[in-house]
């Protein structure tokens, strides 16, 4: 539990199956969060100090330490979040390559590098260096509470800042575990601390002063995050939600396409952001892509323990969203060949695959965020596009054909495509998360996210005194002459 001082009212974090209570935490009000960011600005001038082969070390036995507790913490992650214990382990072993890729490259990505002179500065020395920000707030989300705070956690990290986490009021076990074994290895000063709470909680950080911020969320959240953040001019990094689609070519592998729709549409109970919420398929495979999809949800069954294919909803305001896009669609024509109204037994959903869907319904054009799949048959892969490109989200996507999966994804507007898989990209640390539009922006790991948690300095530096220097108000005529030759000679192509 975080002791800081500043919380005079605490809550339980519960099972969202059993309501079972996992742990008790502080509420943390402004002069607490005000106290981790000032503890932190201290600590980030001495994370800053280790430089590149010391802040290696640390995230590596960071690493070797979240690898040591897998089962404990995927045990964890059941209890307080209610993926199954095996999606918990695959999130945390997404992390872990996350890591250490970021704390393995992350000095070839940011290190100083130089700057080549052109004709009118050979007499320059020029160097552009990346510098951590100082102090970053994480503001992180329950649906994926390792692997999604964690990317910016690690990137923020590996670049050399010091970090503020607030966790998800519904994940602060999980939130603060991930801490206590950072601070185990990295005991010399709070570089990554935690603050948890509610919403008031995570809105004290710009306020409190982090030089930048990140918030995995809502839209509608976001923009509250960013009007705080526009007070103090404090720049920040959005991953926001999604209505991701899967297109199915007529060339498709049909068993891989519908394993990867049910896996990606219903595991995690549908709580993914980047999770498949709309298959569009060429007509020529609709049909019996639409037969194989029913069979295989028919097998699926949501429940608390094992074997059950997935576990409940976190948020009983979730279920209630999930059912108003379902009964909505189902009054307007919508069909249910899975689930449908019977499929609620809160705290659980069972798979609901639906056909006929106008349009405009919120369960085509909203997120849902539930173990619903809508099928959408298309003239062809170019009306697919289409179809995903217009609306306002752009964070993932997955494309299955056997000869043009890269050209589709090539035409698809959003942060990240996988052909002929699922979210590979999750478990590569090189590859850098995040979408646009409405899916927000910025980037956490990869080069990308190394740099977003980083500002760029240049330098440049007088080695002799330049031949020709219009730079002056005492130039003379001469050297105007021959700074116009030489313009002339560098610009004449």
């Amino acid at each position: 539990m975080t002791t800081l001082a500043g919380a005079t009212r605490s809550f339980d974090s519960v099972n969202p199956a059993s309501g079972a209570v996992v742990g008790t935490f502080p509420v943390h009000d402004g002069a607490a969060v005000a106290g981790a960011v000032s503890a932190a600005r201290e600590a980030a001038r001495w994370w800053d100090g280790l430089g590149f082969p010391g802040r290696r070390a640390r995230l590596l036995a960071w690493k070797r330490a979240l690898a040591a507790e897998l089962d404990g913490l995927a045990e964890l992650v059941h209890r307080e979040n209610g993926k199954s214990v095996d999606e918990a382990t695959l999130e945390i072993v997404a992390h872990l390559s996350v890591l250490g890729w970021l704390a393995e490259h992350a000095e070839t990505v940011l290190r100083t590098r130089r700057a080549r002179p052109n004709l009118f500065t050979v007499n320059q020395s020029a160097t552009l260096a990346r510098r951590p920000f100082g102090v970053v707030g994480v503001i992180g989300t329950w649906n994926w509470p390792v692997y999604t705070p964690g990317g910016a956690l690690a990137s923020a990290l590996a670049a050399g800042n010091a970090v503020v986490y607030k966790p998800s009021e519904l994940t602060p076990a999980i939130g603060s575990r991930v801490v206590e074994l950072f601070r185990s290895v990295v005991q010399e000063a709070p570089v990554l601390s935690t603050v948890t709470g509610f919403g008031p909680t995570g809105a004290a950080l710009p306020a409190a002063g982090v030089d930048k911020l990140s918030f995995v969320g809502s839209p509608a959240t976001a923009r509250r995050v960013m009007e705080s953040c526009a007070q103090t001019l404090t720049p920040l990094v959005l991953e926001l939600g999604g209505k991701d689609a899967m297109i199915v070519a007529d060339d498709a592998d049909l068993a891989a396409a519908v394993d990867g729709a049910l896996w990606l549409g219903l595991g995690n109970s549908g709580q993914t952001c980047i999770g498949t919420e709309i298959v569009y398929v060429v007509r020529s495979r609709y049909e019996a892509f639409l037969g194989e999809l029913a069979r295989g949800a028919e097998r699926v069954r949501a429940g608390g323990d094992e074997p059950s294919s997935y576990g409940p909803m976190v948020m009983p305001s979730q279920v209630e969203i999930v059912r108003r896009h379902v009964q909505d669609a189902l009054e307007r024509g919508a069909r249910a060949v899975v689930g449908g109204l019977g499929a609620f037994r809160p705290p659980y959903i069972d798979p609901i695959v639906l056909v006929d869907v106008p349009a405009d319904a919120p369960a085509r054009t909203e997120e849902t965020f539930g173990p619903v799949l809508v099928v959408v048959p298309v003239d062809d892969v170019d009306e697919a596009v289409a179809r995903v490109n217009e609306g306002p989200f752009g964070l993932g996507a997955a494309v299955y054909s056997r000869r043009s999966g890269r050209d589709i994804a090539a035409r698809l507007r959003c942060g990240m495509v996988s052909v002929n898989g699922i979210i590979a990209y999750t478990i590569m640390g090189e590859l850098p998360f995040g979408g646009v539009g409405h899916s927000g922006f910025g980037r956490v790991q990869g080069a990308a996210g190394l740099e977003e948690f980083t500002w760029v300095k240049t330098t440049v530096r007088a080695r002799f005194p330049a031949p020709v220097n219009p730079t002056s108000l005492f130039r003379s005529r001469l050297a105007m002459r021959e700074f116009r030759a030489l313009a002339r000679l560098s610009h004449r192509r």
